[in-house]
């Protein structure tokens, strides 16, 4: 059991390391997306006089724009936590299958 709990706190130590390690190595980096090519275009095509509909929540609380790592790290966090929802009702619905029978 020992081993089990080792590894499981190297592995978080190393997973939170490879999310933080990007935003100290490359500070100075843009990370760009595809909804700023998207609004780059639409300017280019309308003459430049695009204005986006919604600002992001977190800019509008803050008052200021975050750095696009900022941004990233968010969507992939919101990313994760909708893949666990949907991995865990395709598991609950295999074991429902599973262990009640074939009519669950």
């Amino acid at each position: 059991m020992k081993y089990k709990a080792s590894a499981f706190v190297i592995l978080s130590i190393l997973a939170v390391l490879i999310v933080i390690t990007p935003l100290f190595w490359l500070a100075g980096a843009e990370f760009r997306g595809s909804d700023v090519a998207g609004s780059e275009m639409v300017r280019e095509i309308s003459g430049g006089e695009y204005e986006p509909l919604f600002k992001p929540v977190l800019e509008t609380l803050m008052g200021r724009e975050l750095p696009g790592e900022m941004e990233t790290l968010f969507f992939c966090v919101q990313t994760g936590i909708g893949v666990g929802i949907i991995a865990f009702c395709f598991g609950y619905l295999a074991a429902r299958k599973k262990y009640c029978g074939e009519n669950a």
